[in-house]
């Protein structure tokens, strides 16, 4: 045993040698810390805010217990200290009611908003913006035409790529317009570099901001939000910001009630690869229809498109639910619906005849108005047979439209010809297509016309009536009892009667 203790000490020796690294003179010293020198701030000291107070100095290991709490410990931008937002917390904490129905509508949506910000580097401030702009409404629309949760107007919404067509309104989208919200916010800021300007340029837009802040420096004066000139909409919309961030910050000391929003996503998205009715889908899921809108609210049709839209959204618990369903499903097409293009110029009442529909229910599917002809080129709901085995190409269902005109009430009339009149010449004449006229009358276009001949005309209702009272010297005019619209055969052969800025 006592031969043991100088091997083992030898081998203890060895292995610290080993482990013993000597110094190479080109590497670095590491300082020690007795020699490191203190950072200490320069100048005066200047008072702390309440939230720097309130906020956490060192970040928490533990997770946050609800949604809010996660929101609060973003919270990165400079508080307005404005008598404005004194009145706005009035007026939100007047109407507990009303902050409690928006913040539960919150609730599906703001677990993706807060994340999205957080990947990106934002503010979690900017997770409340909806409240301002449409009380998390994904379906409210502005006076202005802005629409969805984030209030985009068209032009805007085009410009970050939100497809608005008959099918579906990505500004309305869940994922598609708070990507967009998120990239105009950024641009904003990186253009005006100051959070609140980059607000009001949101409201108000980029290039009103702008002018005001040249306006400004022209004048000697400040260019902080607070400073500029702006309508009365833009001066309240920081405010109000302010005074929600305010109320979720501390609830309490307005007495409101924030609802529980559990730290955890709402929805997932769930590929669809087959054109699918919005009522099947949400069968399949487990859910109602209306559940099922309010988390794909950008659909206008009762009919999703899988070339246009290739995910859906669904509640986190039915996405499986979903998926089991579809698999087990076997009854082959799952849509009722697919696409028509119109061909050419075409009443309602010929459309619907053509695709085996009753006029009022093309009408209502499609939403026609009334006294309204549908153009070449319109994309049509109609519904789909057990023979078409193809769904709706990108091409239609990314750019689908629809395009009308006015429907012309025409009243048969006979035209007594001029001497060294011809099909075309009479034409002209009443502003008619020389096809209609050879076609109304069983003549060629290039045909010549005998003085007095009688010629069958079908005018607009007013022209008519002007060419009843007031026949042109050497003509006789008879204007029949019956009206009607113009035939069919108008559009046919030449005839055929004749779509920026976020806020």
């Amino acid at each position: 045993m006592k031969l043991l203790y100088p091997v083992l000490l030898s081998s203890v020796l060895w292995l610290a040698g080993c482990a013993t690294v000597t110094p190479d003179a080109s590497s670095p010293t590491p300082q020690t810390a007795s020699s490191h020198t203190p950072d200490y701030p320069n100048g005066a000291l200047s008072p702390i805010k309440r939230t720097q107070v309130t906020a956490p100095g060192v970040a928490s290991l533990s997770a946050p217990a609800d949604l809010w709490e996660r929101i609060r410990r973003g919270f990165a931008m400079p508080d307005l200290d404005h008598e404005l937002v004194q009145d706005r917390e009035q007026w939100y904490a007047s109407r507990p009611d009303y902050i409690l129905r928006m913040t539960e509508r919150s609730s599906k949506y703001l677990f993706h908003i807060v994340e999205e910000l957080e990947r990106r580097d934002m503010p979690t401030e900017l997770a409340l913006l909806p409240y301002i702009e449409s009380a998390f409404n994904p379906q409210a629309v502005s006076s202005a035409k802005a629409a969805g949760m984030w209030q985009f107007m068209p032009a805007t919404g085009t410009y970050f790529d939100l497809k608005q067509n008959v099918f579906r309104d990505d500004r309305r989208d869940v994922l598609a317009s708070t990507r967009a919200a998120l990239d105009y916010l950024q641009k904003l800021h990186g253009m005006f570099g100051d959070w609140h300007l980059a607000l009001a340029a949101y409201n108000w837009g980029e290039g009103s901001v702008g002018r005001a802040i040249a306006r400004n420096r022209k004048a000697g004066l400040g260019i902080t939000y607070a400073e500029l000139n702006m309508p009365a909409e833009t001066r309240l919309y920081v405010p109000k910001l302010q005074a929600v961030k305010n109320i979720v910050s501390t609830p309490e000391a307005f007495s409101a009630e924030l609802p529980l929003i559990e730290n955890h996503p709402y929805f997932q998205a769930v590929d669809i690869k087959r054109d699918i009715d919005v009522e099947l889908a949400a069968k399949l899921a487990d859910v109602t229809v209306a559940d099922f809108r309010a988390l794909n609210p950008s659909l206008s049709r009762p009919v999703i498109f899988a070339a246009g839209i290739p995910q859906i959204l669904l509640p986190w618990d039915n996405a499986k639910v979903f998926e089991r369903n579809l698999d087990a499903y076997d009854k082959g097409q799952y849509s009722s619906w697919t696409v028509w293009t119109v061909p050419s110029t075409l009443t309602v009442a010929d459309a619907a005849q053509r695709v085996g529909m009753s006029e009022d229910g093309l009408r209502a599917i499609n939403n026609i108005p009334p006294r309204m002809v549908i153009k070449a080129g319109s994309a049509l709901m109609v519904p789909r047979t057990a023979s078409t085995l193809t769904d709706v190409s990108s091409q239609v269902a990314d750019n689908g439209h629809m395009a009308f005109a006015p429907e012309v009430v025409t009243r048969r009339t006979t035209v007594k010809a001029q001497k060294r009149d011809t099909v075309a010449s009479l034409a002209r004449r009443h502003r008619v297509s020389a096809a209609s006229v050879a076609d109304w009358n069983g003549l060629k276009v290039g045909s010549a016309l005998q003085a007095g001949q009688s010629i069958v005309m079908f005018l607009p209702l007013r022209a008519a009536s002007v060419t009843a009272s007031r026949p042109r010297a050497g003509a006789k005019v008879a204007v029949s009892a019956r009206s009607n619209k113009a035939p069919a055969q108008t559009s046919k052969k030449g005839g055929t009667p004749s779509k920026v800025k976020k806020r």
